[in-house]
């Protein structure tokens, strides 16, 4: 698939070798220990929250890391564009086909594009999805079980679940839902070169327009149909388009790792789960302190400066691409106490950036907590005794992804019988 997604950002306008990087110049905000940012990261956030960094996706870039000026950063369009076509050589008076969703959007076409989204996922509308999505987990769950003692998480659950749910908010056919599948994982993936993950974003919404010139025709039930029969004379087929693979693009790999990460976490102590079962509440608490400790999404979109500015001490230059490191910021202190590097269940809720901060905040963050609640739930009530299957020590993790997670996490379902030991 590698070289025919090439071929078609390349014809799109996307310069993708400006791109190329190799996975020893990825720096540190896309490396972490186990389940913990590197310490270079904290050291950088107590001494200089704003820093100079060298080769993040290959270039220059300053590095923000405290929750504070990274809030600021994120909430800042009057300083900072997020319109990324001048870093990929695309032309800025054209639209950028190949590269996707609102997170590359700038006021106003931001505002109004993400009008379109806004009701989609309103409380109220997404409360409808809680049956489909309880369904959807426990179907997954039967699944999993029947292919025990021993199951893969990540491929049997993990993965399914939010691909399941995003596959049916969108109203993609039985029929396309293969291909829709395996678009996923390439996006964040920067061990092959930072080509890769533009390559796969432009193949991404090459089919999201497939779905979209369907659905003009016979709008289905979903996102796409929704927003076509009500507003579908409002914006053309790309911005739709694109909308739908920003959906995608956030709601997929994202809630994938959450979930895979969030149990494996959750696993490290059985009180965890007796929580969830037993304590009213306690689930929407973890999940809060699990999104927090754990912010998946390790930095947020690139941000460009407009001007010479002073950014909290530091001269920033026009042009300048500033990196937001969501997950320094979640483990400052300043924000979360003294324990702010420990996953404590009891924490008081306290705004984390997980789903990012500002008009670029995730659209999506509430149908995100649904999925998550959802699944730990279902797997603290099915299986209460489940357990690693291996060692810590055995895990892979993504090292070079955007979104953090783990390659596989093999989990015994129940505890194995006690041997009964000769009297």
């Amino acid at each position: 698939m590698g070289n025919r997604i090439l071929s078609r950002a390349t014809r799109k306008g996307l310069d993708l070798s400006k791109l190329r990087v190799v996975p020893s110049q990825i720096s540190m905000p896309l490396r972490r220990h186990g389940l913990d940012p590197v310490p270079e990261l904290a050291k950088l956030r107590e001494n200089e929250p704003v820093s100079r960094l060298a080769n993040l996706f290959g270039l220059n870039v300053w590095l923000v890391t405290g929750h504070e000026e990274a809030k600021a950063v994120l909430a800042d369009t009057k300083n900072f564009s997020n319109d990324i076509r001048p870093m990929i050589g695309n032309d800025p008076s054209k639209p950028a086909e190949g590269i996707g969703g609102l997170g590359f959007t700038d006021p106003p076409d931001h505002t109004r594009l993400r009008k379109f989204l806004t009701p989609e996922f309103t409380v109220r509308r997404l409360s409808r999805l809680t049956p489909k999505i309880e369904h959807i987990v426990e179907s997954q769950l039967d699944l999993m079980q029947s292919k025990g003692p021993v199951v893969d998480l990540v491929a049997d659950f993990a993965f399914a679940v939010p691909f399941l749910v995003i596959a049916d908010l969108l109203g993609v056919d039985e029929s396309d839902r293969d291909r829709f599948r395996e678009l996923g994982p390439a996006r964040f993936d920067l061990s092959g070169g930072g080509v890769g993950v533009f390559s796969a974003a432009s193949e991404s919404r090459e089919f999201l327009f497939e779905i979209v010139a369907k659905q003009r025709k016979n709008p289905g039930d979903g996102l796409i149909g929704n927003i076509i029969r009500e507003r579908g004379d409002e914006l053309d087929d790309v911005e739709l388009g694109g909308l739908a693979d920003g959906v995608f693009l956030g709601g997929y790999e994202t809630s994938a790792s959450m979930l895979a990460l969030g149990t494996l976490v959750l696993l490290r102590d059985p009180e965890n789960f007796r929580r969830i079962r037993e304590e009213e509440g306690a689930v929407d608490v973890i999940v809060e302190e699990l999104l927090r400790y754990l912010t998946v999404v390790q930095v947020a979109f690139p941000r460009f400066a407009k001007h010479d500015q002073k950014v909290f001490g530091q001269q920033v230059n026009k042009g300048d691409l500033v990196a937001v490191s969501l997950a320094g910021a979640d483990r400052d202190r300043e924000v979360f106490g003294p324990n702010a590097e420990r996953f404590y269940p009891q924490r008081a809720p306290a705004a984390h950036l997980a789903f990012g901060h500002g008009m670029h905040r995730c659209v999506g963050a509430e149908l995100a907590r649904m999925e998550l609640r959802a699944a730990f739930k279902a797997l603290a009530n099915r299986f209460p005794d489940m357990s690693l299957a291996v060692g810590p020590e055995q895990l892979r993790f993504r090292d070079f992804s955007i979104v953090y997670g783990v390659e596989s996490l093999p989990v015994r379902l129940h505890a194995e019988p006690a041997t009964a030991q000769a009297g």
